[in-house]
């Protein structure tokens, strides 16, 4: 392995869930790995932040240990809403654990720090090329392989396909954070609201200290976005003529297919491994950084750079059926042609709403969820027509 100390075997670019996973499992076998973000940590990044069982599974397989809820909201109840009218409320659900960012990527980051990777953080990136990193400052660093884990508008994925994703199939969200003087997030449920915006939805997510509110959806069919946001944030009793809230792009199922070339590897929101129904990213971001850490080290281990990305593919074959399912599920779940025969189904099924409440906690996959939403697909067709 390289010891040069401007030269590694692996960078890692980003260090939210996917880069600091991939730098820890890369770091852990051995390999000198730098990991690179423009930001230090700890620093706040705006996310619903919903830590589901299937992140805790591989937070525990990535990293060694168990995730820590303390800084954690956890709820074991789940609203669903549509058009401002609860649909149901599920009691006894598998505990769902509402993160602040700030305090889960500052944990993931310290892993990966307290696995030998190097910190190269607070860094911002001048320029990329194949095997080099250009710091504003002037310092250049090296590597066999590249990890590309710098979230949607990827610097990595705009050096390797030009744009770092196609607007015409993005998705793009609006947030906030709700004080506790304007929301006791003691008081607020977990709640989902179904066709807040076009071929999308809203949510409400307490947190410690505030609670998280948001819209989102395909960005191609919501050219107002703002004003799906502002209605939504009326509907929670919120001022809808705030100025002041965050936007960002979302992958939502807008994954490649080819995340990379070569030696240079895309993973969790910079490969679009978001969920395209619940917008979860988290533990496909995890699961992809150790997935190409994984196929990094076994090709350099055979002094085989360039069969990083073959190798990457493979492993996230599965990863990659279960979007392509979502996917489909989706014109079903926000198409706005089936939203009233949807919503009627969920309201009417105890059935349909314990398996989307099962695929929100992570723990049913796509391709059983398919077989069930296939079977009841007669009914369904038969309330879109009763409209």
């Amino acid at each position: 392995m390289s010891q040069d100390q401007d030269s590694f075997d692996i960078l890692v670019i980003g260090a939210g869930p996917a880069g600091s996973a991939a730098a820890c499992w890369a770091a852990k076998q051995g390999a000198r790995v730098g990991l690179i973000d423009k930001a230090r940590f700890p620093r706040n990044k705006l996310c619903g932040g919903l830590f589901t069982g299937r992140s805790r599974t591989y937070y525990r397989e990535i990293f060694g240990q168990d995730f820590d809820p303390s800084k954690a909201v956890t709820r074991d109840e789940i609203s669903f809403f549509h058009d401002g009218t609860c649909l149901a409320t599920l009691t006894d659900v598998p505990p769902f654990n509402l993160t602040m960012r700030v305090d889960l990527d500052a944990t993931l980051y310290q892993h990966a720090i307290d696995a030998g990777a190097v910190d190269l953080t607070g860094q911002p990136i001048a320029q990329l090329t194949d095997n080099t990193v250009t710091f504003r400052d002037g310092h250049t660093v090296t590597a066999r392989v590249l990890i590309g884990a710098d979230g949607v508008n990827s610097i990595t994925a705009r050096h390797l396909f030009g744009a770092p994703f196609d607007k015409n199939t993005i998705g793009f969200g609006l947030e906030i954070e709700a004080s506790t003087t304007e929301q006791s997030p003691e008081d607020q449920p977990l709640r989902i609201d179904f066709a807040a915006a076009t071929w999308g939805y809203g949510w409400s997510f307490p947190k410690q200290g505030s609670t998280t509110v948001g819209v989102g959806g395909l960005l191609h069919p919501n050219p107002d976005m703002k004003g799906h946001f502002a209605a939504y944030l009326d509907t929670l009793n919120l001022d809808p003529d705030r100025t002041r809230y965050k936007g960002h792009y979302l992958p939502f199922g807008d994954f490649r297919t080819v995340p990379g070339r070569g030696h240079i590897l895309l993973a969790g929101d910079a490969a679009g491994l978001v969920d395209p129904i619940t917008g979860e990213g988290i533990a496909f971001a995890m699961k992809s950084g150790q997935l190409a850490a994984q196929a990094a080290c076994e090709a350099l281990s055979e002094n085989t750079p360039e069969t990083a990305l073959p190798r990457y593919q493979r492993n996230l074959k599965d990863i990659h059926r279960n979007l392509k399912i979502a996917r489909t599920l989706r014109r079903i779940i926000f198409a706005p042609r089936w939203q009233t025969a949807f919503t009627n189904t969920f309201r009417r099924s105890g059935t349909v709403r314990m398996q989307y409440m099962q695929l929100l906690a992570g723990e049913v996959e796509y391709p059983a969820l398919a077989g069930a939403v296939l079977r009841r697909l007669p009914r369904y067709i038969v309330n879109r027509f009763r409209r």
